[in-house]
């Protein structure tokens, strides 16, 4: 199936077209309206440096509906303990910087490239990006950020320099989620991690419905933090 090349016109093919590795289309920018354009079509940037920009529509996608959360033994444990504290929109940008630095197993180098971080970066300034902050007395340890439009949650990359950190900044991206009435938690491709918290693989056909149906809500737009 032909990738489809963009242009300076702010659109995506239908995601339903993407190859079968979910690549959907090759170029354009990350100007806040593509990305806003992107998201709503349930088109995501992934790619590394030195590389055009790639956009994804996988199938299966990975959803968590916040109501089937996963909380372990351990986590429960850490929660409970109040070791640590977590807050939210008050480190964006060393959160972002953070995940990008991140090791990966079995992964060398990084997709969120320096272009990604500024573009990122201008979107939580503008409202849309977010993340939610892990401290250990005053040092962050861990960390998520994404994008919110509609009733969704975009997560993107998460981080930990400590065990549980992460998955306690996801928690409290869950805890948020159920409270403001979002309809899902979009993670993108499948991983054992994700599962394990209670993520599931929909189909792109059910995911796409689903987004259309989540984005007649209105954006919770701003700094999450005074909310």
């Amino acid at each position: 199936m032909p990738i489809h090349i963009l242009t300076s016109k702010i659109e995506f093919p239908d995601p339903t077209s993407a190859t079968e590795d979910g690549l959907l289309a090759v170029g354009g920018d990350l100007t806040p309206e593509r990305l806003i354009e992107a998201y709503s079509k349930g088109v995501f940037p992934w790619y590394s440096d030195g590389q055009p920009i790639l956009w994804f529509s996988p199938d299966p996608r990975m959803v968590l509906y916040p109501g089937n959360f996963k909380c372990s033994t351990s986590l429960q444990r850490d929660i409970q303990s109040n070791r640590f504290e977590v807050r939210i929109d008050t480190a964006f940008t060393e959160v972002i910087r953070s995940c990008a630095s991140a090791p990966r197993p079995g992964q060398e180098g990084t997709w969120i490239t320096s272009d990604m971080i500024d573009a990122y970066i201008e979107m939580h300034h503008l409202g849309y990006a977010h993340s939610f902050e892990t401290f250990h007395k005053e040092k962050l340890v861990g960390g998520l950020y994404g994008l919110s439009l509609g009733a969704a949650f975009f997560g993107e990359s998460m981080f930990h320099i400590e065990s549980n950190a992460s998955k306690i900044a996801f928690y409290q991206l869950v805890t948020f989620a159920k409270k403001h009435g979002f309809d899902f938690i979009d993670a993108q491709t499948p991983s054992s991690h994700l599962q394990s918290l209670g993520a599931t693989s929909v189909p792109r056909n059910r995911f796409l419905k689903e987004l259309q149906s989540t984005l007649k809500f209105e954006t919770l737009k701003g700094n999450w933090s005074t909310i």
